[in-house]
């Protein structure tokens, strides 16, 4: 491409027509060739042939067809003619190939210089634009590359996967002979090769190595420092390489590292390191949060395993005790008609309790203490049955109008018995309800008896029924005079929670109730949900009109 022409005798080159501008144009670090007014060049400096990798000889007396080829002489010698005409410094863009064939392009500076009687010349510096280009192409390549490692590992909850993801982006992205990733146990002292990416080099997949061996480069690696370096004596394997190492790290500590392999005489430049840092950064965040999620998980399947204990255990509880409860509960009845015989038990009960004799009231604790147990019993089986999905479902059309005054008459008694105003209202547009009718009677009767338990004497119960919009029905269950803590809200329909200090009848319980609700609601398709204040307390029952 560059041709070798004829050399200008001394006296029509610059060094002949000014002598002191030669030195001047030879101290100047760009590249500079000068040309008269015959368009020949007279003159170019050290770093201009080394540009167009010429001798500056040979340089002296071209055109610029000589060099830049025909396309560019034409559009140069256009400027050059505004330059000559004008006077004005004018700059263009040329582009050429180099001596590998490779793009080259540069910026030509053209002004014109006015030298008395040595005459007028143009003068033209010269600037590859070629590098900063090539430069910024690379900055893309490489930012399109960091953002899809960044969205493959940052997706992956997988170690092996972020890291395999990563040493293979790398190796093609920046065209090395190979790459590894390695993970350190700090507390063995201890670094292992997980992956690695490689065409032609032999393979250290697995390779374990102690830290102590190598200090000159777990100390660096440790301290969160990159390094780059060439072997001196040829690796026995490999040969003689270039490696860059770069630690992978984030604000707690130093995970592992990253190694790029290339030729012997490869340097990586800035920005190649740069993209080796940050995408070791993003190994470094989805490391992190694949072990946060692999610890959580970990915990999850203990807690379920404990879950699972602690329900089997009550399951073989409950069920060895119901046979003992159960005769317990047959030896009271027969105890009570016994009594009844002898001593006119039911009268004895209609008494006040500071009126009864001894053994009435032993017998009324007895009687109390066995319903209460076995009521926890049953309700930790139903818990069971729940949970394990035998419960048995049979939908069935339900008038509520019809349905629900059978269900409050049976808590009215209670109520008046503790001076408690118990009360329900049904909106006329309520539909027909379609759901198991057993399991809507043991979710209300929960309620209700929720709701008598802690409802002081001279306060009101309501539950009320309406249609709202969607298909569904509200019910709710409100009492006053008492308000459960906002704090404790969250824990009500927990197994064995109770309110502290919230019964005023004194009368315990097991803390299953508005759990067993919240199941049997969750098998209807239904919800229930809990406020509190101003001295009410209400229980926010959803149920579809139709169960799927």
């Amino acid at each position: 491409m560059f041709q070798r022409s004829i050399p200008l005798p001394v006296s029509t080159s610059l060094a002949g027509m000014m002598p002191g501008w030669v030195d001047i144009l030879e101290a100047i670090a760009d590249p500079v060739f000068v040309q008269d007014r015959s368009q020949r060049w007279v003159y170019a400096n050290p770093a201009c042939a080394q540009l167009l990798t010429r001798s500056p000889e040979s340089l002296e007396g071209v055109t610029h067809g000589d060099v830049f080829g025909a396309s560019n002489h034409k559009d140069l010698l256009r400027t050059e003619a505004q330059v000559w005409a004008t006077g004005k410094t004018l700059e263009q863009e040329i582009t050429l190939q180099d001596s590998q064939g490779h793009p080259l392009t540069l910026s030509v500076k053209v002004s014109r210089l006015e030298q008395g009687e040595q005459g007028t010349f143009l003068v033209a510096i010269l600037r590859d634009i070629t590098h900063r280009t090539r430069q910024l192409v690379q900055a893309l390549e490489f930012e399109a590359t960091l953002k899809r490692i960044t969205d493959r590992v940052r997706d992956s909850l997988d170690e092996t996967q972020i890291l395999q993801t990563a040493v293979e982006e790398l190796t093609g992205a920046l065209e090395a002979k190979g790459s590894n990733t390695a993970l350190y146990d700090l507390e063995q002292g201890t670094s292992t090769i997980y992956y690695e990416y490689n065409a032609s080099l032999p393979s250290y997949q697995g390779r374990v190595a102690q830290m102590e061996a190598f200090p000159e480069v777990y100390h660096q690696l440790l301290a969160g420092q990159y390094f780059q370096f060439c072997s001196r004596e040829p690796n026995p394997v490999r040969g003689h390489v270039s490696m860059l190492a770069c630690p992978i790290l984030d604000d707690r500590g130093v995970l592992g590292d990253l190694w790029l392999i290339n030729g012997s005489e490869y340097g990586f430049n800035d920005q190649e390191i740069r993209l080796v840092q940050q995408v070791a950064n993003q190994c470094a965040i989805a490391i992190r949060q694949a072990r946060l999620y692999q610890a959580a998980q970990s915990q999850v399947k203990e807690l379920e395993r404990l879950n699972q204990l602690k329900d089997d255990f009550l399951s073989t509880v409950s069920h060895e005790l119901r046979t003992p409860v159960t005769s317990m509960r047959v030896a009271l009845q027969l105890l009570g008609v016994t009594l009844s015989q002898e001593f006119d038990l039911a009268a004895e009960l209609k008494k006040p309790k500071t009126s009864q004799n001894r053994m009435t009231r032993y017998y009324q604790v007895l009687k109390e203490e066995c319903e209460r147990e076995i009521s926890l019993i049953n309700d930790l089986l139903d818990l069971q049955r729940i949970d394990g999905g035998n419960h048995p479902i049979y939908p069935q059309r339900i008038d509520v109008t019809t349905w629900l005054p059978g269900l409050i008459n049976s808590f009215q008694e209670r109520a008046q018995s503790r001076q408690q105003m118990l009360q329900y209202t049904v909106a006329a547009d309520v539909p027909l309800l379609i759901s198991d009718q057993p399991s809507l009677e043991r979710v209300f009767a929960e309620l209700l008896n929720n709701a008598c338990k802690y409802t002081p004497p001279g306060a009101t119960i309501h539950l009320s029924v309406s249609a709202i919009a969607g298909d569904q029905i509200c019910f709710q269950v409100v009492n006053s005079g008492v308000e459960i803590p906002a704090t404790e809200l969250p824990r009500i329909f927990d197994k064995f929670y109770r309110v502290p200090s919230a019964d005023p009848w004194k009368q315990g319980g097991t803390g299953l109730g508005l759990a067993l609700v919240q199941k049997l609601l969750w098998h209807l398709g239904g919800e229930v949900s809990a406020t509190s204040g101003d001295q009410h307390t209400c229980f926010t029952v959803t149920l579809p009109v139709q169960m799927s």
